[in-house]
This record gives structure tokens, C-alpha cells and sequence, in this order.
């Protein structure tokens, strides 16, 4: 394909959480112009593109996530000129901007629920999932709520149940009905016109249910910490054949592509959660009539080990075909990788290791705010804590408060984000050291180790568009090569505390690495890796 002109291909693309990026207003809450007015900062990265979690009119009960009008802009978070003015920012600085698409379900305070809950014969009474009790009063099937419990909630005015795949003020679309996707891709529209370059859509595996409404299989085996797998949610105890990855949403996806394809240079990149989540990217991102890219949660576990990393990319590049796929380990729904992976210890040149990692992997690449600091998760009391997921399941799961406290960004008791003294997360005190400005001025930072690398990246084609081809890996260390156009680098990546030595039987000349990266070398025709160190080394010719 035409790498040059498909800029999302190779692409890194940086989330922010609006709640907790910039207060401009002081009201305790990020908002729009607080992205806009901290543009330079983000263009400085080195990223291609943004990513904006959701700034839509909700009720904020699953902060945003929960959607009451898909064509404005919550008044917390600004105005449409406000978002007009934001894209205009990014695109001065050579930004792309994509933003969140909550397409499953919406807000019950939404007004096409609210209609729909009247009767039985309005005009959008089928425009959302419902069913009928079973004839004892209990719930249509045995489908479970991510959130905890049953995915179905009573009624009262239409004495039926509906579907929520998440909280019971969130109910499911009912994407069988066309009315119901024609609106949907209408309110898609809405931000093309506006001029986004593209969209994250949240859930993207979710749209449809079975009409059958057929009960979901046992799992015949429930492994703690394997993807999305908590014991202590009901959840993962279930084979989700029915209530999700169903075969009729390929048809959405490639109206939805035909839609973007009305926009050049416009793409979608969508997360998918479920078992097969590497079967299910190939199949969004085959035949360029569907989703561009997909990112699925397989590097969002507890697993740091470079025997999974390598694991999970092969098996995405058995089956990818030319579909493209897209990768993170850090997002706003999971603990914070310096804590998921640096397993509760503060070392910054292991985050440096990781990031090194992930930016050399083939495909385009989500970074997550507050990942180029090396933040850890924050630690709240129940007293502190807002999500409605983590409230649920305290305390053997804290939720996701953790990793969305606010930015940092000077060392003072706010951190720089707002001057009000009750913003909507605490300012973490642990956070404060490793704050913008004080990274600024510390040139072995996680903060300069990010922009330089990603500099570097830019210089380097083999690590934006080449084919991948892994050589070697143990539990914490992993050597690939990547080619394009007839050259190649070969890189070694070591992630523990000590050091390695791995063989390597090509002619390499090494690449000088950015000083904050801890850099490997060649001694007696082997590499040698200190404690969490880099080595990157174009190929000359092979033995």
C-alpha cells in the first residue's frame, strides 16, 4: 500500500483523558482549550497524531463513556468552538486528531433512550435492546455485565428488560434495526465535517448481539491473568459467543469504512476485548473495506515477559494477511505500565527499556499521557475513588482512578494542572517529582528518552513501515530484526536488572542511541546488553 500518503500506518498516536490533562478554566476539570493551549508540549513528542477520550454532553457516570448527545461538546470540557479551535491548534502543528466513538451504547439519559423506554410502538422503541422475562420474571439469558451481575435491568414503564454490556445506565444499541446505524454513521459524519482525521472506536467488537439471544457457554477453563480475566468479576467465567464478536458487525465495519473513505486520508483504529482478540483484529483490518487498524488488550496484561510480547506478535502477523494492527500497553481503563510492569519499583530506565520496545514493534502505536514521565499508578482510598467499577469490586480491584489522575506538570501541590484545590482526582504527591517541568531540565529523563527516541524513529523508515522478524527472546530479553526497502536493523532490547549478552551473526553498524536511553554494544562479535539497555545496529551483510 501507499505508506507514504497513509500517514496512520506507523503512526504514534497520543491519548489524552481531557478530565486530567490541562485545566484552563480552574474549575477542577481538564478541558479542551487546556489540550489546545498545551499543543506545543504534545507537538514536542515527536507523536503524529492525538487521541481524545470522550468530550461529549454526558452525565458523566461512566465520565463520558456514556453519551447524551453525540453532536456537542460537554459543557465541562468547553464548546464546539472550543473543539473547532483544538483541531485547528493540532493541525498548525502538523497533529492529526482522533477522537473516541462510543457507538454501542449510549447514556440513558440520551434522548433516543428516553424515547424508546415510552412503548412499544414509538418511533425508536426498537432502537435499543429489549426482551421480555422469562416467565418466572428473571432476565431474558444468562449474558453478564462487564461491570458485575446480570446484563439486563428491569423497566418499569415498558415491563421489559433491557441489554447493558457495561452499567445499567449505559443500554445497548440495537444495531439490527438500520435506523439505528444510519443515525449512528450520521453522528460520525457530524465530526468528519468538523475535520477529525479519525476515530478510536471504543468497543468495537460489541455492536451487535445475538437476536436469538442464545445463553453463553461456561469456559471450561477461567486462568487468572490472562487477558481481561479477573476471578473476583463473573465475567470471565463465560465463553461471550453470543453477546458480542458476532459475525454480522464486518457488515457495519465496512459501511462505516465506506463512510471515511468519502474523506481522505481519515481512519479508525478500534479496540477489541474478547479471547480471540487476535483472530478478531485480522479479520476488522483485512481487505482495506473495514477498520484500518485494531488494538486489542493483549499487551494491557500483567505479562511483561518478552516470550509473550513475541508470542502475541507472531501470531497477529500469521493471520494479519494486509490488515494492520496497532499496539499499546498503557490506556485509561489499566494500571499504569511503570506499575503493571515494573512490578511496584521505580526504575525509569526500565520504562525507557519498555517504550524502546514498543516503538521499534511493527505497526502504528497508542501512548497513553503521562507514559513519557514513567508515572505510576496512584494509589487511592475507597474515600477518593469516582469510577463506578472500581467502587463495585473494592477492594480486590482498585478500578481505573489510578491511572487517570491528573497530569503533572510543575513540582507544586497542584502539579500545575489547575489552582483549584479540589480538582476531580487528587494530584498525586508521588507524582509531583517527575512532573514536566522537572524532566524538562534533566536530560537522562524518561520525558527526553521518549522525544528522542521518537525523533530517531522518525529518521528511520525500517521502524515505521518494515517487516518484523524475531530472532531470539528469554523472559526478559528479545532480539528482531526490521526491513524495509532492502535495508535492515537489528534490534536487542534487554528489560531486566542485569545485564545479558546475546549472540547475533550479522555484520552490524551500530546506531548512536539518545543519551537517556541506556545503550548496549558489541564486544568480540556479541551483543552486550546492561541492565535494561537498547542496541539498535544496521544490518551490513549476513554471515
Amino acid at each position: 500500500m501507499e505508506n507514504k500518503i497513509e500517514w496512520w500506518r506507523g503512526a504514534v498516536i497520543y491519548q489524552i483523558y481531557p478530565r486530567s490533562f490541562f485545566d484552563a478554566n480552574n474549575d477542577g476539570i481538564g478541558d479542551l482549550l487546556g489540550i489546545t493551549q498545551k499543543m506545543d508540549y504534545i507537538a514536542s513528542l515527536g507523536v503524529d497524531a492525538i487521541w481524545l477520550s470522550p468530550f461529549f454532553t454526558s452525565p458523566m457516570k461512566d465520565f463520558g463513556y456514556d453519551v447524551s448527545d453525540y453532536c456537542d461538546v460537554d459543557p465541562i470540557f468547553g464548546t464546539l468552538k472550543d473543539f473547532d479551535d483544538l483541531v485547528a491548534e493540532a493541525h498548525k502543528h502538523g497533529l492529526k486528531v482522533m477522537i473516541d466513538q462510543v457507538l454501542n451504547h449510549t447514556s440513558d439519559q440520551h434522548p433516543w433512550f428516553k424515547e424508546s423506554r415510552k412503548s412499544h410502538d414509538n418511533d425508536k422503541a426498537d432502537w435499543y435492546v429489549w426482551a421480555d422475562a422469562k416467565p418466572d420474571g428473571t432476565v431474558p439469558n444468562n449474558w453478564l455485565s462487564v461491570f458485575g451481575g446480570p446484563a439486563w435491568h428491569w423497566d418499569s414503564r415498558r415491563k421489559q428488560y433491557y441489554l447493558h454490556n457495561f452499567l445499567d445506565s449505559q443500554p445497548d444499541l440495537n444495531f439490527h434495526n438500520p435506523d439505528v446505524v444510519d443515525a449512528i454513521l450520521a453522528t460520525v459524519e457530524f465530526w468528519l465535517k468538523r475535520g477529525v482525521d479519525g476515530f478510536r472506536l471504543d468497543t468495537a467488537n460489541y455492536y451487535y448481539h445475538d437476536l436469538e439471544l442464545r445463553d453463553n457457554p461456561a469456559k471450561e477453563e477461567v486462568v487468572e491473568g490472562s487477558i481481561g480475566v479477573r476471578l473476583d468479576n463473573p465475567y470471565a467465567y463465560q465463553q461471550h459467543l453470543y453477546d458480542k464478536s458476532r459475525p454480522e458487525n464486518i457488515a457495519f465495519l465496512q459501511r462505516l469504512r465506506a463512510l471515511l473513505d468519502q474523506y481522505p486520508q481519515t481512519t479508525t483504529v478500534g479496540e477489541v476485548g474478547c479471547d480471540f482478540s487476535l483472530k478478531t483484529m485480522a479479520a476488522y483490518t483485512q481487505g482495506h473495506d473495514k477498520l484500518h487498524m485494531c488494538y486489542s488488550f493483549d499487551l494491557l496484561t500483567h505479562d511483561s515477559s518478552m516470550e509473550h510480547i513475541r508470542h502475541t506478535m507472531e501470531t497477529i502477523e500469521a493471520g494479519l494477511g494486509d490488515g494492520w494492527p496497532c499496539w499499546s500497553i498503557g490506556n485509561h481503563d489499566v494500571e499504569r505500565v511503570a506499575t503493571r510492569w515494573g512490578k511496584n519499583k521505580h526504575m525509569p530506565n526500565q520504562s525507557k527499556a519498555y517504550m524502546a520496545m514498543l516503538l521499534s514493534l511493527r505497526g502504528s502505536v497508542c501512548l497513553y499521557q503521562g507514559e513519557e514521565l514513567g508515572l505510576p499508578e496512584a494509589e487511592l482510598s475507597y474515600e477518593q475513588l469516582v469510577d463506578p467499577y472500581g467502587i463495585n469490586f473494592w477492594p480486590e480491584f482498585k478500578g481505573r482512578d489510578g491511572c487517570r489522575t491528573p497530569m503533572p506538570w510543575s513540582n507544586t501541590s497542584l502539579g500545575g494542572f489547575t489552582t483549584n484545590p479540589t480538582p476531580w482526582l487528587p494530584v498525586m504527591e508521588d507524582h509531583l517529582p517527575l512532573a514536566v517541568e522537572e524532566q524538562e531540565g534533566t536530560r537522562s529523563s524518561i520525558l527526553y528518552a521518549y522525544r528522542d527516541f521518537l525523533h530517531l524513529r522518525r529518521s528511520h523508515p525500517e521502524l515505521i513501515h518494515g517487516d518484523i522478524e524475531f530472532l531470539y527472546h528469554d523472559v526478559s530479553t528479545l532480539t528482531f530484526l526490521r526491513s524495509y526497502n532492502g535495508k535492515s536493523l537489528y534490534i536487542a532490547i534487554n528489560t531486566a536488572e542485569q545485564s545479558k549478552i546475546v549472540s547475533c551473526h550479522f555484520s552490524l553498524t551500530p546506531l548512536v542511541l539518545p543519551e537517556a536511553i541506556p545503550a548496549g554494544y558489541i564486544e568480540n562479535g556479541q551483543i552486550v546488553l546492561p541492565a535494561f539497555s537498547v542496541f539498535i545496529g544496521c544490518v551490513i551483510d549476513t554471515e
